[in-house]
């Protein structure tokens, strides 16, 4: 074996009943790989991490680990003893006092008070002695759940490059994408029973993810052509009931029920959920809220969270709100909804002001109650979505739920499936606006699809308090930056805008893309030859692809190919589906060139 291979799997069979997880499931973990474990729910991926943990078995196949091999795992069900300190539980996972220095760096950086009691602390800080506990050991493989949730956009910056150093293998499940592009090289990712596996990390994950669909498409309709002929001859009918005649009936039915069925499996995979478009409460009036000079403390309380800050929101802004925990994000919305009063300056509040408030700790939800129950607190089968009635069933299946739970209690729920939950409440209704409040924890990156195609298609009054960089930059258009000791300031833009202003390096969109656009110019000025060379070598190879392409369809005509020559046939459908994906290459940057051709041509007017 290879001497950084450090775990295996061989034709590994899993089944939970009679449902099947795994199939012959192979994989390889070598020193070195940080690794993205992306699949949809239900795939099996927890049941993987399980099995690398040494805590699930296998029904069938073979497992090899690295002798002595040492596994940590993170997950979002950990213990932890309430009496202890934070430093008196991550001691637990010391080796010696040689190693007590650690506690000091995951306290400082995520922002832990060591000597704090573990049950006087938040959730999220929990959370976080939890993670570091499975960071601290010296650990060959460590296995990460979501360890981003509940984290401010500093410690999860610090967690990326933190991992990266400690020199250990990683595999890791997250809805963050830009945590995970940042830190893996490589992806797993589970598709309908099948382990793929790409060595580009997850910033790759969506361009090539949507090749390896785009190729299994070309496929499955070479098949169908193939498939097409062989039952268009048994439709003619045996006219002799020779042992081959019939053999070859009988195989035409077989690979056509096949093909169905993967056809089928294609058409799951590549299936979205239909987006329910959101609509805001109508009105005229542009005005929502006017804060001046503001300043903001709890009841009873003499400690200013905010002071003298000044902010002025207008219908159809779409705000990120930004900062480390405890700097006044959760004040300054209570405040807004008129939870909370000023100090000092004012408060003007939209008259009739009404916000779908998602609460990141789940006030609104009842563990005794029903998902029924949740969205028809009344009774019935029926709640108003938008001003429309929609049946609880159909409702539920916007979100993903299977509409057999709905009479399941929300405590039969895991985190992810209660956010679902909570979101469908929310949004059910918006009203003068929508305040989500860490709504992406514990999603599946399938959700947060949904969700952001949401959101992003929703023209009501938004404001989200989140860590997720990518999905800020694709839902909001403003930034309030809370930055400590009672201030906030206001940025244009998304999270990628709100860098750029931070760094001083901030410019209108239309300027960068005519930067970009010159910069392009320039690298082809430089390149010229290179550039007329493909210009004039391109049409001519995809001509000759074309010719290819063509040969093999006729050659793929012949209905007795698969029978007379199996090799043959299997060799010729593979280089079809070569050619194809090259071809469609060639065209893109043919079209490429040309564009680029086009603005050299306007530059030198």
């Amino acid at each position: 074996m290879p001497s950084d291979l450090i775990f295996s799997l061989r034709d590994v069979d899993v089944r939970f009943g009679k449902k099947e997880i795994f199939k012959g499931l192979n994989l390889n973990i070598h020193r070195g790989n940080l690794i993205a474990l992306v699949g949809k729910n239900g795939v099996g991926k927890t049941t993987l991490m399980k099995i690398i943990m040494g805590t699930q078995e296998i029904d069938n196949g073979e497992l090899w680990n690295y002798p002595g091999l040492k596994v940590t795992y993170f997950t979002q069900h950990f213990e932890l003893d309430f009496s202890k300190s934070a430093e008196e539980e991550m001691s637990k996972v010391i080796a010696n006092d040689d190693e007590k220095y650690k506690i000091d760096i995951y306290c400082d950086n995520l922002n832990l008070n060591k000597t704090a009691k573990i049950k006087n602390l938040s959730g999220g800080q929990k959370r976080r002695i939890a993670l570091a506990k499975s960071l601290i050991p010296e650990s060959d493989i460590i296995l990460l759940d979501e360890p981003t949730n509940h984290l401010d956009l500093e410690c999860i910056q610090w967690l990326e490059q933190h991992l990266k150093s400690l020199n250990r293998v990683m595999l890791c499940v997250s809805h963050d994408r830009t945590f995970l592009s940042n830190f893996t090289n490589k992806v797993f990712w589970l598709d309908r029973g099948d382990l793929k596996i790409s060595p580009g990390g997850f910033k790759n994950f969506d361009t090539w993810s949507a090749e390896l669909l785009d190729q299994e498409f070309r496929e499955l309709r070479n098949r169908k052509q193939f498939v097409n002929l062989e039952v268009e001859w048994a439709q003619k009918g045996v006219k002799a009931r020779v042992k081959r005649n019939v053999k070859r009936l009988e195989r035409a039915k077989q690979l056509k029920d096949q093909l169905e069925k993967d056809e089928s499996s294609y058409r799951l995979a590549i299936k979205t959920t239909k987006t329910m478009a959101i609509k805001p409460a109508s009105d005229n009036s542009r005005f929502i809220a006017e804060f001046f000079k503001a300043s903001i403390a709890y009841p009873n309380s003499k400690n200013k969270i905010l002071k003298d800050i000044s902010v002025k929101i207008t219908k159809g802004d779409r705000i990120g709100l930004l900062g480390k925990n405890g700097t006044g994000k959760t004040t300054f919305l209570k405040t807004l909804i008129g939870e909370l009063e000023a100090l000092s300056g004012s408060i003007k509040l939209k008259k009739n002001l009404e916000f779908s408030y998602f609460d990141q700790l789940r006030n609104d939800l009842n563990t005794n109650k029903s998902l029924k129950e949740i969205l028809v607190p009344n009774g019935g089968d029926y709640l108003s979505v938008q001003g429309k009635e929609r049946h609880v069933c159909s409702y539920l299946k916007d979100f993903q739920f299977d509409p057999k739970r709905v009479n399941d209690t929300i405590l039969s729920l895991s985190g992810g499936q209660q956010n679902r939950l909570l979101l469908s409440k929310v949004l059910a209704n918006p009203k003068t606006g929508l305040i989500l409040d860490e709504p992406t924890n514990d999603l599946d990156l399938e959700t947060m699809d949904l969700l952001t195609e949401m959101l992003s298609n929703y023209k009501g009054t938004l404001l989200i308090v989140s860590h997720d960089r990518d999905f800020l930059d694709q839902t909001v258009n403003k930034i309030l930056s809370f930055e400590g000791d009672g201030k906030i300031a206001m940025f244009l833009g998304g999270y990628s805008d709100f860098l750029n202003h931070q760094s001083g390096n901030l410019v209108i969109n239309k300027t960068v893309k005519k930067k970009e656009v010159t910069n392009k110019v320039k690298k082809i000025d430089k390149l010229s030859f290179k550039f007329k060379f493909e210009l004039e070598i391109i049409p001519q190879e995809i001509k000759s692809i074309e010719e290819e392409i063509s040969s093999i369809k006729n050659e793929l005509k012949d209905s007795n190919l698969y029978i007379s020559n199996s090799d043959r046939f299997e060799e010729i459908t593979e280089k079809l589906s070569f050619l194809e994906a090259d071809l469609i290459k060639k065209e893109a940057r043919w079209l490429e060139l040309l564009e680029m051709e086009e603005a050299i041509k306007k530059e030198d007017e």
